[in-house]
């Protein structure tokens, strides 16, 4: 006969059997219906073998997307090369665990004249193998209407991370390291998201959206982390930077986290429209955020900015360079120390602008120079400078006085501990006045009213 004990027992584990069902293993979600499609293994594309898959398996993403069906790989490792992507492809692994290593010369995946491709948790491996001489990148895109990258790994590519033409659609939470060019380059985009990547120790540049004719572009580039940027092609300015626009309207920049680039954090080259809001930018080489060239429209907003040559630049009036906002922006640690000898205004000033801009509401602190710098010789016009506070500084304001120079308002600043001055007027480069904090006649572009130093 059973003892209540032994009731109890069987009791328990009778009811604990009902409610607890038992618990699939990784092994076994991934060989479950819970991921459809169809599975590289079922057509004999095994991982970690020696041999090149790669016509199993272009073979098997043919066919898939031509009956829309997703591929997925299991993890480990896969030999291939140069797969095309039709359209409609869907190609998965498991994120961190599906490794795709480059064999071959051409990109690793390439897809052309597509409405729909996608690629998720899968690492693309390059191993800084060589690529052709018209191969963009590791990967390559062009003319595909929707391109969806999610959590990605590209890796060691000879060339750029990601090269893409004329695409629409989103790269999100990848993670692009290593490339010789750029981690990602956009030509003629159409209104692409970039967000939430990791991109790091690229050879020239970080994020790039370009486009060879100047147009409406729609990117936004938000929430990314870049770091460990060079410029292996030299020059001053063209690369090493985090996120560079070139050419691209309507393009937002926002939230990302830049650090440790070679030229620039953000720089935007004859890019109307642009906003940089929010972004926090560290040890940067030389101008932190450039609003540079033909620009027409740019809001520069709510930015941090510690450590560059210069903090934010907003210039060019003489190639049409105009129309902005500077606000609510905090920088420090301006420094002399460039990768590159300037001739002409030099380095270590907080905010420089020259036409149609307001600066207001910015903290800047420990600069080499200037802490605002307002005109380039006869290159100022419209400019308002109202409501900054300016600490540890040689000049608080440096604003030009040359004959042509246009109407400038300064008001409401707060500048202290600037042993040469407040407020003075220079010809490009040489001081020609005292302190005109409390105001001047001599210059009747100049309206000074309600500054306050100490």
């Amino acid at each position: 006969m059973p003892t209540r004990r032994t009731l109890l027992t069987t009791i328990a584990g009778t009811s604990l059997g009902l409610a607890l069902p038992r618990i699939p293993s990784a092994q076994t979600l991934a060989d479950g219906p819970l991921r459809g499609g169809l599975d590289a293994g079922d057509a004999g594309i095994l991982p970690d073998r020696s041999d090149d898959q790669s016509d199993a398996l272009q073979q098997l993403i043919t066919r898939a997307a031509s009956i829309r069906q997703p591929v997925f790989l299991p993890p480990g490792r896969y030999e291939v090369s140069s797969l095309d992507l039709p359209d409609g492809s869907r190609l998965s692994g498991v994120p961190g665990a599906t490794r795709l290593v480059h064999r071959g010369t051409d990109p690793l995946l390439s897809a052309r004249d597509c409405r729909h491709v996608a690629l998720s948790g899968l690492t693309l491996e390059g191993g800084g193998q060589g690529l052709a001489e018209d191969a963009g990148g590791l990967l390559s895109f062009r003319n595909v209407e929707t391109l969806v990258l999610d959590e990605c790994e590209i890796l060691g590519s000879a060339k750029n991370g990601i090269h893409l033409e004329r695409c629409g659609g989103r790269i999100d939470t990848c993670r692009i390291s290593g490339a010789s060019r750029a981690g990602v380059l956009s030509l003629e985009g159409k209104a692409l998201t970039i967000r939430d990547n990791h991109v790091s120790d690229c050879g020239n540049g970080g994020i790039l959206i370009h486009r060879w004719t100047s147009g409406d572009d729609g990117a936004m580039v938000t929430g990314n982390r870049i770091e460990r940027i060079a410029a292996l092609d030299g020059g001053t300015g063209q690369h090493g930077n985090g996120i560079n626009i070139y050419l691209a309207d309507n393009v937002l920049v926002a939230d990302n986290h830049i650090r440790d680039c070679a030229f620039s954090a953000l720089r935007a080259n004859s890019a109307s429209n642009i906003v940089m809001r929010g972004n926090t930018c560290l040890n940067s080489g030389e101008t932190a955020i450039y609003a540079e060239f033909a620009f027409q429209g740019a809001i520069i907003s709510d930015n941090l900015v510690d450590g560059a040559a210069n903090g934010i630049l907003v210039v060019n009036l003489d190639v049409g360079g105009r129309l902005a906002t500077v606000s609510g922006n905090l920088l420090r640690n301006l420094t002399l120390t460039a990768p590159y000898e300037h001739t002409g205004a030099g380095f270590g000033f907080g905010i420089a602008a020259e036409a149609d801009t307001v600066i207001t509401g910015n903290v800047i602190e420990t600069a080499a120079t200037y802490g605002l710098m307002l005109g380039w010789g006869p290159y100022l016009q419209d400019v308002v400078a109202s409501g900054n506070i300016i600490r540890k500084v040689p000049v608080g304001i440096a604003v030009s006085v040359v004959e042509g120079s246009g109407k400038t308002l300064i008001a409401g600043n707060l500048i202290s501990e600037a042993p040469q001055g407040a407020i003075v007027g220079y010809r490009w480069r040489e001081k020609v006045t005292d302190d005109l904090i409390g105001g001047s006649k001599a210059y009747p572009h100049l309206t000074l009213a309600d500054n306050r130093s100490r």
